[in-house]
């Protein structure tokens, strides 16, 4: 877990027996194993003259080349010299030469690396492929992991091996860059690399995608990381550390079965998702410790606690409701990662509570992902509604029914999701993957590449389309503000800024318009050619991600991806800041090599980090996470202003390691004396939520759910469900009449309190004639508007949604749509945008429940003044005031 110097930068020798350790040109670290001590560097130079200094050597050693070496094989362009490394990660890994002097060519061949030439030939001639002399012949793609090293005239690449090619002329270099860029294009969208092409990929407004060293990069310049001005700051700045051993601090028994997937708690725990359950572990500052709860489920799949779930494993959990509840989606038997349905697991009690069903309009259909609706939704105690995604399908479910209420579970045979808002396209969209921001904005990855930016109103279009490179967006991530997209491709992460200047100038996110024409070209995060050769042909990049916050004007640090055997970790700060020493000397978008490796001993399954609040103080991060499918390993990291990663020296790590009928859990820790770990027992407690009166449970028909829900109905009314949907809607109406009625009392009682307007008091307006029309046509008009609105709601309330469908209100419906049925929004019944996402929408219902229920009061107060002192509100506030010690309500009850 040390970190240490990638050898893919050593120089180059052309001598097998003689074999030169030059300069690590490179800032490349790595972790040959867990546990063990990192080999030192070998032999440096001062300066990276690379292979320039290996033929001066050769020219001393007066080496004699044979008569085919001519000036003319010299002078050809594709003349270069192939080096191949040797030895992997070893301390005696090597460049030696393999052909002093050969041709590259780029060609259209049948299947990468073919022997069998006669066969090739017969094949259908469709991609590029470039050829190395005799050794090597690599299809174009970004599967070769081509590296650039403008300053050596050198690339390096990967094709059974790791090849390095060495050209004599700066221009025979840039040709080649030139020739493989325009192959690499072909071979990607299947059509040549001209300008018009390329429009046609990118469009217009993404040409600098294109053409990344004529973009603008202000954006990224301009980008303010935010770690200096962020609370704590001073506590959180990390020197750099010598490499440290890691030793073993204590072990524990836990529970088997194969780590599926993570699901990170902020709270006080965080679980497994395993094979035969969900392992309980708790949340510390140095990371994981086991709690011995385990949620099993016995091998006919059903939960021994609970009803019965899907037959297949769970692959995924999100955690909801204040991390009391998870719901758990697993894939379908043929193996696709669709599924119909997932399950609803109370922590505190173990029990599966239900199966739900997706369904839309009646039909059952499938979802690939579900996500919380926000970063932080799954803190929210009240929250019932999360994300969905399929190929063509990107909505909110809702686990209340239509009308808004909590479904009974317990009488439902098969309860059915509420399809609350989304949309689904006709075809063509292939989602894969998607996350959502701290505010409920929505970015979606393609199959084609594309990643699409959702605004937090609307899921019909898109506000901003960034095109592919060529790569299936396998898995996405989005920073808490918005500002920061990343996706994951099978062999590179590419990071996009989506902050635009709009032409007020004022700086917005692609969340919240489209972004025009100024668009800054996005970065690649990559592995060196050697350590994607050491990872495997097979294995892909998968997971990139953010560390997590969920608060406004905290920063993420790093972000960390899985490939093979491989947790990778940058530096947010270092990859954002363009005179980073990776982005000289390269062409084409610009590549961050500069990383940590954590490497395991088997095939990680996700890595991690845990909530911010648990970073400690002397880390700039909190621990991190590293699943394999019998381990779980947790480790601290801390990030150099050289861009060194190593643990900091209070960090711990743990991993569950199998057994033969159990797994155990061992931890391991830095330099740091062994301390001995609290632990807590017992089962899981739930929160305890506000109540109408402190410490009272509430009744069990009233779980929090509702908005204003404080656990109050004396009388039980509520107790029956069909009622209580009824009582519902009734309190919402008349809280919205009395506060537009006292609204108007106020307003014309001061206005006639004032004389700014010759008014009636408020209980004898309705008896004034007006003179723009007759009380009969008034009368006419407002049971006319007043019983089509209500006749409307009405409609809705029976039916909800069906006033959203196109057509139903005049072609209106766009800009009528809010985000649930029975809360219209849209520029006409929410011009200031108040209740934007779905998180900002549960505050501003608590707010109008609250304030309705406040203006209920007062309007009952105003009719019980007017009925006894037969003045306005106002005019008995300002009576009240001129004499505050006799003027009071009980003098004016015993004078009336």
């Amino acid at each position: 877990m040390g970190a240490s110097s990638s050898r893919e930068g050593l120089e180059i020798s052309d001598s097998e027996d003689n074999y030169e350790d030059l300069e690590d040109e490179q800032h490349d670290y790595h972790s040959p194993s867990p546990l063990q001590k990192t080999p030192s560097s070998s032999k440096t130079t001062s300066n990276d003259s690379s292979l320039d200094d290996i033929d001066a050597k050769l020219k001393s050693l007066k080496l004699k080349y044979s008569s085919s070496t001519s000036t003319s094989s010299l002078q050809n362009p594709n003349s270069v010299k192939l080096y191949l490394h040797i030895g992997g990660n070893t301390p005696k890994a090597k460049w030696i030469t393999s052909e002093k002097l050969t041709n590259y060519c780029f060609v259209k061949g049948g299947e990468e690396d073919s022997d069998d030439d006669e066969e090739e030939e017969d094949k259908e001639k469709e991609e590029w492929v470039l050829k190395v002399g005799s050794k090597v012949r690599a299809k174009i793609g970004t599967e070769m992991q081509l590296k650039m090293f403008g300053d050596q005239r050198r690339v390096d690449f990967v094709s059974k091996g790791v090849w390095a090619m060495k050209f004599f002329k700066d221009e025979d270099y840039r040709s080649f860059v030139t020739r493989y860029q325009e192959c690499l294009f072909e071979n990607c969208y299947g059509m040549d690399a001209t300008d018009a092409n390329k429009v046609k990929i990118y469009g217009k407004d993404f040409m600098s995608w294109a053409k990344p060293d004529s973009a603008d990069d202000s954006i990224w310049e301009d980008a303010d990381d935010g770690f200096g001005n962020s609370p704590g700051s001073s506590l959180r700045q990390t020197p750099i550390r010598g490499n440290q051993d890691l030793r073993e601090e204590f072990e524990e028994v836990a529970d088997e079965g194969g780590i599926q997937s993570l699901a990170l708690g902020a709270l006080d725990n965080s679980f497994l998702v395993s094979n035969s359950g969900i392992q309980v572990v708790k949340n510390y500052s140095h990371g994981l410790h086991g709690k011995g709860v385990h949620v099993k489920f016995d091998t006919g799949g059903s939960s021994r606690f609970g009803s019965s779930v899907s037959n297949s494993t769970p692959k995924k959990g999100i955690l909801m409701r204040a991390e009391t509840n998870m719901l758990l989606m697993s894939p379908m038997k043929d193996g696709k990662p669709h599924s119909m349905g997932l399950n609803q697991l109370d922590i505190e009690t173990g029990k599966i509570v239900t199966n739900w069903k997706f369904e839309k309009d009646g039909a059952e259909i499938t979802m690939r992902d579900i996500t919380n609706d926000s970063k932080g939704a799954q803190l929210d105690p009240s929250e019932s509604t999360f994300l969905g995604l399929d190929d063509n399908r990107l909505c909110r479910w809702d686990m209340r029914d239509r009308k808004g209420m909590v479904q009974n579970l317990a009488s439902a045979n098969s309860p059915v999701l509420n399809w609350t808002q989304g949309h689904q396209f006709s075809r063509g969209t292939n989602f894969q993957c998607f996350a959502s921001t701290g505010e409920g904005s929505i970015v979606v990855g393609s199959i084609d590449g594309k990643i699409r930016l959702y605004s937090t109103t609307s899921m019909r279009q898109a506000k901003t389309a960034f095109p592919g490179l060529g790569s299936p967006i396998t898995h996405v991530d989005v920073t808490f503000d918005g500002k920061w997209i990343l996706g994951t491709t099978d062999n590179y992460l590419i990071l996009i800024c989506s902050l635009f200047t709009d032409k007020d100038g004022r700086t917005k996110t692609g969340f919240e318009g489209r972004m025009g024409n100024r668009i800054a070209a996005p970065r690649l995060l990559k592995l060196t050619p050697l350590d994607s050769h050491l990872a495997g042909a097979n294995n892909k990049f998968h997971g990139g991600q953010f560390s997590w916050v969920t608060e406004n004007g905290k920063q993420e640090r790093h972000l960390v991806a899985t490939v093979g055997k491989f947790s990778v970790i940058w530096n947010f700060q270092q990859v954002k800041n363009s005179a980073h020493n990776c982005y000289q000397n390269q062409d084409g978008l610009k590549s961050c090599y500069c990383y940590k490796i954590v490497l395991k001993d088997e095939s990680i399954v996700d890595s991690r980090f845990m909530h911010e609040k648990f970073a400690v103080t002397d880390s700039p991060e909190a621990p991190l996470v590293v699943a394999t499918p019998m381990k779980g390993v947790t480790m601290a990291v801390a990030m150099g202003s050289r861009g060194l990663l190593l643990p900091s020296s209070l960090s711990t790590s743990c991993s569950i390691l199998s057994g033969n009928n159990r797994a155990k859990v061992q931890f391991f820790t830095t330099s740091s004396p062994p301390r001995r770990v609290l632990r807590s027992s017992g089962t899981l407690v739930r929160a305890q939520r506000p109540t109408w009166l402190p410490g009272l449970d509430p009744p069990s028909h009233l779980d929090g759910t509702l908005p204003g829900d404080f656990g109050f109905d004396p009388l039980g009314l509520g107790e029956d469900r069909e009622s209580l949907k009824w009582y519902v809607q009734a309190e919402l109406v008349h809280s919205r009449f009395a506060m537009a009625g006292v609204a108007g009392i106020l307003l014309t009682d001061l206005l006639r309190i004032t004389g700014v307007s010759n008014l009636p008091v408020w209980y004898e307006a309705g008896a004034m004639k007006f003179g723009f029309a007759s009380t009969r046509t008034l009368f006419i008009v407002q049971l006319l508007l007043m019983g089509f609105v209500e006749t409307k709601r009405y409609m809705d309330f029976t039916n909800p949604g069906s006033q959203a469908k196109e057509g139903s209100f005049f072609g209106l419906e766009a800009a009528l749509e809010g985000l649930e049925p029975g809360y219209p929004g849209g520029p006409l019944l929410n011009p200031l945008g108040l209740a934007k996402d779905i998180k900002s929408a549960r505050e501003w219902k608590l707010k109008e429940i609250k304030n309705g229920r406040l203006a209920m009061v007062a309007m009952l107060g105003i009719f019980v003044q007017a009925s006894v002192t037969h003045v306005g509100p106002v005019e008995n506030l300002l009576t009240h005031l001129s004499d505050p010690w006799h003027k009071t309500l009980i003098q004016t009850l015993n004078g009336s």
